[in-house]
């Protein structure tokens, strides 16, 4: 049995870590409600954007051709996975989710005869990926958004991906990120990139009530300019999406942990009383022996 020296430090152990996890729950809380308000307001310009190149590519597929950021390279053969997780740990199963998708996909892919690549955005999901796929990251980029995430991040990672595209590295992009939906509530989300998703159905390729558009300049002219936008965007829209996800799972990861410390506090708490009590009662029957023995 622990002595009461024993338990007394390991209850003051428990109340600082306590104090630490509520700290970070109130500071994942105020970074959530920027987060996300970014996510949010991020959604619709992100949205209608996929709706305009959706009815530019039903335009212009119908004549055939088209950029290469739409057509594609006319395989499918080399797939690059863009894996969006975050810097830091004490999040839950934030980041585990990610990672647990991605080796997922790759697996799916690798039976179908497919090449993958990883392309990872976080610190966490580079360490936890590389232990079993350390030749199939291409690239790696750290510290996004810090100080504050902005659209020049996005806009970069866009910017490499386009490189390595037109170089050839790969046929397919597809983003891997958690999607927020609430504090408690992060949903794993893959988005394909490259190439630009076929519209789904008539409506998608035709604007709503039936409209038609003439555009200048010419659809491959403005096809040409969106698509690189598009993919930063997208992009930039994952990022917000995790941010705001990151800070609700560490929000609720710190909350439970907080909880879990002060129920571990009272049991701790009822050890040592009781141990104490069986001190103080052995040390009088020592001393009422001893005065008997008198």
């Amino acid at each position: 049995m622990a002595s009461l020296k024993d338990l007394r430090n390991r209850i003051g152990s428990v109340k600082s870590t306590q104090k630490i996890t509520s700290a970070m729950k109130m500071v994942a809380a105020s970074k959530l409600r920027r987060a996300q308000e970014q996510a949010e307001a991020g959604r619709p310009f992100a949205e209608r954007m996929e709706k305009v190149l959706a009815s530019l590519a039903g335009a212009v597929g119908s004549t055939g051709g088209g950029p290469r950021l739409m057509t594609g390279t006319g395989g499918d053969d080399v797939h690059l996975l863009v894996v969006v997780t975050s810097d830091r740990g004490l999040c839950g199963g934030f980041n585990g989710a990610i990672t647990r998708e991605t080796r997922k996909r790759l697996r799916s892919l690798t039976d179908q005869g497919k090449q993958v690549k990883l392309f990872c955005v976080g610190r966490k999901g580079r360490d936890n990926l590389r232990r079993d796929f350390a030749n199939l990251i291409v690239e790696s980029v750290m510290d996004v958004g810090r100080p504050r995430l902005g659209f020049a991040d996005a806009s970069a990672i866009g910017g490499r991906l386009i490189e390595m595209f037109e170089a050839g590295e790969y046929d397919v992009c597809t983003v891997i990120y958690n999607r927020f939906e609430s504090a408690i509530s992060q949903i794993v989300t893959g988005q394909q990139l490259v190439p630009l998703p076929p519209p789904e159905g008539d409506a998608a390729a035709r604007p709503a009530g039936g409209a038609v558009y003439e555009f200048e300049p010419d659809e491959d002219a403005i096809l040409a300019s969106l698509l690189p936008r598009n993919l930063s965007i997208q992009v930039y829209r994952a990022l917000l999406e995790s941010a705001a996800s990151e800070q609700g799972a560490r929000m609720t990861a710190m909350d439970n942990a907080t909880r879990n410390a002060g129920e571990m506090i009272d049991k701790l708490t009822l050890v040592y009383n009781r141990t104490r009590q069986a001190q103080i009662t052995r040390e009088l029957i020592e001393i009422i022996s001893g005065a008997e023995a008198l």
